[in-house]
């Protein structure tokens, strides 16, 4: 072997190294935001004691950061594909740390409220990590490593869970925010020493072979495009629709379970945690089957998609309508449930870097991410009024039946609109190959 090849060689194991080394720190990132954005959940009941409020009222503090978060996205869509991508992920997490900090030291339920929506700021920041991730990895390997990334976001909320529930008696619900507070400076330190950038378009495989990135920064040209991309126009309308039930469940599933289903602490962990453990997996697995379907057809990632959410849908509904009695019926339901709870994340993710150019993806993302950020924001209010009405099973019933029902139709229709959209991308890699 030459000693050309010889160096090649090793600075590929080093590139494969770093790379593996910033997922890895993204990761932990997410994992560690995920807790400390869901460990509220835990913590609903004693805030609520403490502040003397009700569902609907405690629904308007949790409401308040999803609306946030929907409003910051165009901002750091700008950001990461204007500037150093892990740069600007390390100040979100010093975000992150600063807004959870403030909600610990909120005298009032007024001011609580407007630090829980402070909260949202940094909630927009995902779109520069998936942006990466297709600047890592070719188009058929992107579904698997957004898969691994959203054990994360399903781990991260048991973390913040077990954490709150362990400690909420002794150290109380600020000494918990406290903690989490803490986590998101260590998180910035480690993105920025550990993460690195690369130029975008690198993995596209038209370009890559032809040693040219094709890349360059946010033109809005090309921001425009991305509207007469019918498959993007109607995932967004997806994600509007279909994230609403996600959120009344993420933020009332433990009060219902502890209240209306009159479960012991023991059983309530159980259940989530299984809940979580069995969602991770299932999330694993759709990445790497959308992979696989995607070498066959670019619909591969809808059909994977779709047939989640017809057997999430069925099982999950069938489960909240048992009585409290049928306690193993229904952990076997929502166990099944919760394993295709995941099937649409990361093949929705990972079809938006398949029609949008490099350039853009943040961009894209962050798009996307007002959709699901917007159609979400009034679920934990919608079902807290709901739920003062009737009751938090009624509503979260006919939250589900309605979102994942819609979002089920839309998919059909991604699915129907992708292989062109698709195509427009591949050429377009390919004339930027060609130019060099």
């Amino acid at each position: 072997m030459s000693e050309n090849n010889t160096a090649e060689l090793k600075i590929e194991a080093l590139a494969t190294k770093s790379r593996l080394v910033s997922v890895i720190i993204l990761f932990f990132f997410m994992m560690l935001h995920q807790a400390d954005k869901m460990v509220i959940s835990s913590l609903t009941t004693p805030i609520m004691e403490f502040f003397h409020i009700d569902e609907a009222q405690m629904g308007l503090a949790l409401t308040g950061a999803i609306i946030v978060g929907a409003v910051c996205y165009p901002l750091w869509g700008y950001l990461f594909d204007r500037y150093a991508r892990p740069k600007i992920l390390a100040l979100a997490s010093l975000v992150w740390s600063s807004t959870t900090w403030l909600g610990a030291i909120a005298p009032s339920f007024p001011t609580f409220v407007a630090a829980r929506a402070s909260t949202g700021v940094d909630d927009a920041s995902y779109p520069g990590i998936f942006s990466l991730i297709s600047d890592y990895y070719p188009p058929t390997r992107r579904g698997r490593v957004v898969g691994i990334l959203q054990l994360s976001m399903v781990l991260g909320p048991i973390m913040g869970m077990g954490l709150a529930t362990a400690m909420r008696e002794t150290i109380g619900w600020r000494g918990v925010f406290y903690i989490t507070a803490a986590l998101g400076v260590l998180a910035a330190i480690a993105i920025y020493l550990g993460v690195r950038d690369v130029p975008r378009g690198q993995s596209e495989p038209e370009l890559a072979r032809a040693g040219s990135t094709g890349g360059g920064l946010l033109n809005w040209t090309t921001v425009r495009l991305l509207a007469k991309k019918q498959s993007f126009l109607f995932l967004f309308i997806q994600q509007f629709i279909y994230v609403f039930p996600f959120n009344a469940i993420s933020f009332w599933y433990y009060r219902y379970l502890e209240t209306e289903r009159a479960l012991t602490p023991d059983k309530v962990m159980l259940t989530i945690g299984v809940f979580g453990v069995m969602g991770a997996v299932g999330s694993a697995v759709a990445g790497i089957l959308g992979d696989l379907a995607f070498r066959r057809s670019p619909r591969g990632r809808m059909w994977v998609s779709m047939g989640g959410v017809v057997i999430l849908l069925a099982t999950f509904t069938s489960a909240l309508q048992l009585p409290n009695s049928e306690f193993s019926l229904f952990f076997i339901l929502q166990t099944i449930g919760s394993f295709f709870s995941g099937f649409v994340y990361p093949n929705a993710t990972t079809t938006v870097n398949d029609v949008a150019e490099p350039e853009v993806r943040s961009t894209a993302h962050s798009i996307i991410g007002i959709a699901s950020t917007a159609g979400s924001a009034v679920a934990p209010l919608v079902t807290g009024m709901l739920a003062v009405g009737s009751s938090l099973q009624s509503a979260m019933i006919r939250i589900i039946a309605a979102g994942w029902g819609a979002g089920l139709l839309l998919l059909g229709a991604v699915a129907f609109l992708l292989p062109k959209d698709v195509q427009t991308l591949r050429n377009e890699m390919k004339q930027r190959a060609e130019a060099g």
